[in-house]
């Protein structure tokens, strides 16, 4: 209720300046806020994760403390018992590094192999050597020795070496914080000085008969922790400045060390294991390996498993704590209350449980207590429980001296425990990006099962400032991210997503002069492809009615989001047609590149093309020769420097200036499509998985198909199915093999690699390019990427919404040319499948098997789909199976007769009447199934398990996709139209493979056939013999009629007055004869179009050169014409077109500039001064002086302007009248409220108020570029008659090969299974065992062909392993999600520092300290 009052109010406002307040609200334009539920969401997702990593560490470490316990000397257990319990123990140190062992060697094996250097190689392998020795003496040979409190307090001096050189390499960022460092080398020295005096009372005392050889082991204890300690070597090293190339290196060959290592690691935990327990301490009888008993099998393995799968999951756990912005509540104090916990839980089990094994008599002291232990038998009680309660019973408080002593062993888990958290407190202040790889949080790919916690708190990377020349990869790099639009006759709705979604994320980014917490600027570039119009009249090149419409729109979003019109616009003329720049509100850059399709290559890919040079060529270039970039020579473009003087820099060159400094890595180009509607949200998550990965070359993100009607429902499902199953298979299991282009992400280095742009920018020649190179010219550039090494991904948490065909005849068409392109760029890909493996780490032979496999289920899709339809015709209609088969055959090659014979529009409008008939059979054909369920009674069928499980695994994906869930109601619809889909669109794509055309957005209503009929009062046509006569009178003509007989006219009548098909009529005879033929009309017309189209490019040329002013005047002179020339012969009008040709191309720069000189206006105007002064003045300690000067203005502006109409244009010298009233209100106003300093902000802001629309030539550095690109790539193409037959041949060639093959394939399918048929299910079928559903077994066999049965479980395993590949993805998923929303952005009003009138900053991104006074300029 509130926002429609406030709507209301806005609404009031307006209205008492115009008639036409009203004004469009689009969807999105409101700002984000964050939403309750989400904020909620992630603090639940936070506390789960805490529980789980101190779960999983309490487990983990309780089960190794309970197996060294019960495989001690000193249990009660049996020498069986304990070797097994000890090989156990063994396990657990081995199962970590065989986990190591086979990631390394898997990405070895199938992704990149680096040969390692042998001296490096050798260091490390050294060090894990010690690693391994210490870990394994101490858990296997000391840790038996000690009871459970020693053995849990003991492993916190691995920290020592960490300690020691954190205090040498001074690795704080205070000095006084290496304190921290000292106490916990203090701390830990303590703790071991109490664990030998602890074990020396013990001796002395007589516990539990503990002997002096313990102090051999004390010793082994220490010594060893000292050896385990150096596992972290490396985390202290590199954050140190010194190390950073060995350690670089090292990062290339680790996969392939770790796999050395890892052999290393687990050959000398079982030397240890033999050499002591069997050498030294003779425990080992190979015949106790040989178990009986099943109750100590199962003890031993719980506790392995336990174990192993815990330290694995903390492991898991914590690093997902780190990546969701958690690590203090949910890393760093469940590992660090590890210990305490699981002292407590001790405590708890000696003094609760312990009671009742007691069997409920109580004892006077610990000591009758734990006497009375030795004599309990285990057969009413748990062995793991007696023997932890007996363990703890070994220490000094089972003195009969005195127990006392106890509390050294207290004392000493205190300096432990607080060693090893003073060691990592830098893990508490640890600032973790939004996202960030595992190599980026942990310095080790393994962790140490048997100290985890310990081992995952100083794994965790140490992030200290680095030197100014080196560049650390830990902390956010600044970007620039151009968002790149191409328009292909885009509708009024569809332009406005676009730009409601550009003016989101300028609201979102904020003023560029600030930092952003994303570290990104951006630009916002439109590309419209054919902008302009011959008009007929005047025969000049105008702007169409496309262009009017974006006009329009980028006005009305600018009114919604700002309230005011757009301040700063300049009109551009450029060599490939013209150019609009816009500042958008908060001073971010938006250009519309208008494209003449008589100068420049139209269509999709070339646009690409052009901005990709324009952007990653030339801008590059300017940026690496600083010299080339525009200085600021032109003082009078006031309006585009910023409010408050910041710099002198242009917005429109701001980001060049910035570029000097980003890297082309980090130059990132999100393609767009004309009706993508995004929000900034998704644009930052694909820059999170460009920013996490070097090797990342484009990023897309779901596709969400918008619109209504029965062609939509079923895209949104099929939608769904292809991101929820397909892609995210291929993101998990290797590369993106597609990102689509309307809205992708790229990488401005992988597009700049060799091999990729310049390629792209290939014009096709043969028929399969046509068909590869155009039709899917997305799926190609992934392809180029793919096989240069780089990585496609897929975020599924980016939506962006886009129009999908509603109609049939649209969407066949779309995809028409999309599965040709498919298939082509697929079979391309398998070709250089040998050497895209060796380029790509991503692809493997796995997955290029795995993508054999789709494309060979794909290319069996018709005879799958025919067969599932002879299915339904046997059950329905009790058809034999030969005589079903031939049925379903029928159609199929009927509708391909069709496609060779008609027309295209014949072909869809019979796909639709057969897609229709088949939705009928389809519902017979489910129902059959269901049929056959009951005949049967049971469902335990090959057919109704394959289609119960798939409808189970919709659901469950769909339930993991919540704010998608809905869409699993278009299943039905997408189940239907199977057959359409996946036979009759691929028999209508294969036959049209020939057609090479774009086939949606054809038609161009911004054309000639508009302007004829504007106006129109007399349109008729009168045939005489061979000739056609057409007569043609407009409102302007019966007018000029009138005035010459009234003899009121002295000039002749105008070209435009009388409007027909090809030249102007003469104005005496009205009437023209129309010859019907074409051949010789598409002559004439190239005639005049040839010497229009070289004019045209000369003056595009010579257009930087020519003022604004002068270029005006010459087109509205050269576009007068006189009766003399109309009265000409046919030579003197070829002259004529000439001579109008010669005009400058500048004709179209009038009639824009005139719609936005619409914000002069007295509505307008007004509106635009409160919001400029509101927008100045928007430090809340101005708020009082601010409304102050509204209301002084406005009323000084309604006095100025008292005559003035509320949409009237003011003129040159109204509006400098009114800026001199304006700035001389304003300065009294200032001088009443003592505020002086701020009469610079005032009047910039009066200066864009009244500011107009800007006439600006291009550089003339970039002129020439801009010349030279179109001659070397972007020439308009001209094809000779015999280049396109030629072609044509050769499509229709290909396309019959193609028709030939698939032919092929699906007749021998549809036939081996039609004699399979014949011959009988009797003689060849399997056999299967029939159950009822309650689970009892049939007499009866289900008999299934070979066929079918193969054909189902290679379906079935397909869709498994897209489905586990799917609950990978979404975990990760929801990973970056909550990452995302602990780090969004806040929409609140900025609070601005008063800068003050004296000096200004101006930004440098290298030096952030130097001021410039006014004096100086």
């Amino acid at each position: 209720m509130e926002d429609l009052r406030e709507r209301g109010k806005k609404r009031e406002g307006r209205h008492r300046d115009t008639w036409d307040p009203f004004q469009l609200n689009p969807a999105g334009a409101e700002k984000e806020e964050k939403r309750r539920c989400f904020q909620l969401a992630q603090h639940l997702v936070a506390v789960l994760v805490g529980l789980a990593v101190l779960a999983a560490a309490v487990v983990a470490k309780g089960s190794l403390l309970v197996l060294s316990t019960l495989s001690s000397p000193m249990s009660r257990r049996s020498p069986k018992e304990k070797q097994f319990y000890m090989l156990m123990l063994m396990f657990c140190l081995v199962f970590p590094n065989f986990l190591v062992f086979l990631k390394s060697l898997w990405r070895c094996s199938f992704k990149s192999f680096v040969p390692p250097k042998m001296k490096i190689m050798g260091f490390i392998c050294l060090i894990e050597v010690l690693v391994s020795l210490g870990t394994s003496v101490l858990v296997l040979v000391v840790m038996p020795q000690f009871d459970v409190l020693t053995n849990l307090f003991i492993s916190g001096g691995v920290c020592i070496v960490s300690a020691i050189m954190q205090i040498i390499f001074r690795l704080q960022r205070d000095n006084w914080k290496i304190v921290f460092p000292i106490c916990s080398l203090i701390l830990t020295s303590i703790g071991y000085c109490m664990l030998g005096i602890d074990y020396y009372v013990r001796v002395t005392s007589y516990v539990d008969r503990q002997g002096s050889d313990c102090y051999i082991y004390v010793a082994l204890g220490i010594f060893s922790s000292l050896l385990v300690s150096l596992c972290w070597w490396e985390n202290s090293l590199q954050a140190t400045n010194r190390m950073q190339d060995t350690l670089s290196q090292l990062d290339g060959f680790r996969d392939f060390v770790f796999v050395i290592s890892s052999i290393l690691r687990i050959l000398v935990i079982g030397a240890v294991y033999l050499i002591y327990h069997k050498l030294i301490a003779k425990t080992i009888l190979w015949d106790n390996f040989v178990l009986r008993d099943g109750e100590l099998l199962k003890t031993g393995l719980v506790l392995f498993f336990l174990q192993a799968f815990c330290s694995a999951a903390c492991h898991w756990f914590g690093v997902v704590a780190c990546k969701i912005h958690s690590v203090r509540m949910s890393f760093a104090l469940p590992l660090c209350c590890t210990g305490p916990a699981m002292l407590l839980l001790g405590i708890v089990l000696f003094f609760t449980l312990g009671w009742k094994l007691d069997n409920g008599t109580k004892s006077e002291s610990i000591i009758e207590f734990c006497d009375k232990l030795l004599y309990l038998n285990t057969k009413n009680t748990s062995v793991v429980l007696l023997e932890l309660t007996r363990s703890m019973c070994r220490t000094s408080l089972n003195s009969h001296y005195f127990q006392w002593p106890f509390s050294m062993l207290a004392l000493e888990g205190v300096c432990m425990w607080s060693g090893f958290v003073t060691c990592t407190y830098y893990v508490w202040k640890i600032k973790v990006q939004r996202i960030e790889r595992t190599s980026q949080l942990f310095v080790r790919r393994l962790y140490e099962s048997a100290f985890i916690d310990l081992s995952l708190l100083l794994n965790t990377k140490m992030k200290v400032p680095k030197a100014k020349t080196q560049e650390s990869h830990d902390e956010m790099q600044k970007c620039v991210i151009y968002l790149c639009a191409t328009m292909w006759h885009e509708t009024y709705d569809e332009m406005l997503k676009i730009l409601t979604s550009m003016f989101r994320l300028d609201r979102y980014r904020g003023d560029p002069k600030e930092e952003h917490k994303d570290c990104f600027d951006f630009e916002c570039h439109i590309l419209m492809d054919d902008a302009f119009m011959t008009d007929d009249d005047t025969n000049k090149r105008l702007v169409n009615t496309y262009v009017n419409d974006l006009i329009h729109v980028v006005i009305e979003v600018y009114r919604v989001f700002t309230n005011k019109e757009p301040d700063d616009v300049s009109i551009i003329e450029t060599p490939y047609g013209g150019r609009l720049m816009f500042v958008l509100p908060e001073g971010n850059m938006l250009y519309v590149h208008l494209k003449d399709k008589l100068l420049i290559r139209n269509k999709k890919r070339w646009s690409q093309i052009m901005y990709m040079y324009y952007l990653l060529g030339w801008k590059g270039y300017i940026v690496k020769n600083p010299s080339k970039i525009p200085q600021l020579n032109n003082f009078s473009r006031a309006s585009l420097v910023s409010l408050d003087s910041e710099t002198f820099v242009l917005p429109q060159y701001d980001n060049d200036n910035k570029r000097k400094f980003i890297s082309d890595d980090n130059t990132y180009i999100l393609a767009l499509d004309g009706d993508t509607d995004f929000h900034p949200k998704a644009v930052i998550l694909l820059v999170d998985r460009l920013r996490m990965y070097d090797n990342v070359g484009a990023a897309c993100g779901r596709i969400h198909p918008t619109g209504m009607g029965p062609m939509v429902w079923y895209q949104k499902f099929e939608y769904a199915v292809g991101h929820w199953l397909q892609k995210t298979a291929e993101h998990v299991f290797g590369s993106v093999l597609c990102s689509p282009g309307c809205f992708s992400l790229f990488r401005g280095s992988a597009l700049m690699d060799d091999h990729i742009l310049k390629r792209y920018s290939t014009t096709a020649q043969r028929a399969q390019e046509y068909v590869q190179y155009d039709q899917g010219e997305d799926r190609w550039l992934c392809t180029l990427l793919l096989q240069q090494g780089w990585r496609v991904e897929y975020n599924a948490a980016s939506d962006a919404y886009t129009n999908s065909p509603q109609e049939f005849e649209e969407f066949y068409n779309q995809r028409r040319r999309w599965g040709p392109s498919t298939l082509a760029n697929t079979l391309d890909l398998l070709h250089s499948g040998p050497e895209t493996v060796k380029r790509n780490e991503s692809i493997s032979r796995i997955y290029v098997f795995y993508q054999m496999f789709t494309v060979g289920s794909s290319i069996l899709g018709p005879a799958s789909v025919t067969l599932m339809i002879a299915s339904a015709f046997q059950f329905v209609f009790r058809l034999t199976g030969t005589l079903s088969i031939i049925v379903a055959c029928v159609p199929p090659v009927f509708y391909i007769l069709i496609c060779f014979l008609t027309k295209s529009n014949t072909q869809i409008t019979i796909a639709g009447i057969m897609s229709v008939l088949y939705a009928f059979l389809m519902t017979a054909s489910f129902f059959s199934i269901i049929g056959d369920m009951v005949i049967q009674q049971t469902f335990l069928t090959p057919t109704g398990l394959f289609l119960i499980s798939m409808a189970i695994m919709y659901l469950i994906t769909a339930l993991l996709h919540p704010e998608e869930f809905f869409l699993i109601i278009y299943g039905l619809m997408y189940f239907i139209c199977i057959p359409s889909g996946y036979l009759l669109l691929t028999i209508y794509s294969l036959v049209n493979m020939n057609n090479v055309s774009w086939g949606t957005r054809e038609t161009n209503k911004g054309g000639v056939e508009q302007k004829k009929l504007h106006n129109l009062l007399c349109d008729k046509t009168c045939r005489c013999c061979c000739w056609d006569m057409k007569i043609q009178v407009t409102q302007e003509t019966e007018r000029l009629i009138f005035q010459q007989l009234a003899g009121q006219i002295t000039q002749h009548i105008p070209v435009n007055a009388i409007t027909q098909n090809e030249t102007p009529l003469h104005p005496a005879l009205m009437l023209e004869p129309h010859t019907r033929q074409d051949t010789k009309k598409e002559e004439a017309k190239e005639e005049v179009e040839r010497p229009l189209v070289d004019d045209l490019r000369k003056n595009a040329a010579k257009s930087s050169d020519l003022g604004s002013s002068s270029s005006d005047d010459g087109a509205e002179n050269k576009s007068m014409s006189s009766s003399d020339e109309e009265d000409s012969d046919h030579d003197h009008d070829d002259d004529y077109m000439i001579r109008e040709a010669e005009i400058p191309a500048a004709d179209w720069v009038h009639p824009v500039k005139e719609e936005f000189l619409k914000k002069l206006t007295y509505f307008n105007m007004k509106r635009n001064l409160q919001e400029q002064i509101r927008y100045a003045l928007r430090n809340k300690d101005y708020d009082e002086v601010c409304e102050d000067l509204v209301l002084m203005l406005t009323d000084t502006l309604n006095v100025e302007l008292n005559s003035v109409g509320p949409e009237d244009v003011l003129s040159d010298y109204q509006l400098e009248e009114l800026q001199l009233a304006l700035n001389r209100q304003a300065r009294q106003t200032l001088k009443t409220n003592r505020m002086e300093k701020l009469e610079k902000r005032v009047k910039l802001a009066i200066e864009k108020t009244l500011a107009a629309p800007q006439v600006q030539k291009l550089e003339e550095n970039e002129n020439d570029f801009w010349n030279k690109l179109i001659e070397r790539y972007l020439k308009p193409i001209t094809h000779s008659k015999e280049h396109q037959e030629e072609v044509n041949r050769e499509l229709k060639s290909l396309r019959n090969k193609a028709v030939f093959l698939y032919f092929i394939i699906n007749v021998l399918w549809v036939v081996a299974t039609f004699f399979l048929q014949a011959i009988g299910n009797d003689v060849i079928s399997i056999k299967i065992p029939k159950y009822y559903p309650n689970g009892t077994k049939s007499d009866e066999f289900l008999k299934v062909e070979p066929l079918t049965l193969m054909f189902l479980l290679s379906f079935a395993v397909l869709l498994i392993v897209q489905f586990l590949a799917m609950l990978y993805h979404r975990v990760y998923t929801l990973i970056h999600v909550v990452s995302y929303r602990s780090s969004e952005k806040n929409y609140k009003e900025k609070e601005e520092e008063d800068t003050g009138d004296g000096h200004f900053i101006m930004e440098n991104p290298a030096h952030n300290e130097i001021f410039l006074t006014t004096e100086d300029l």
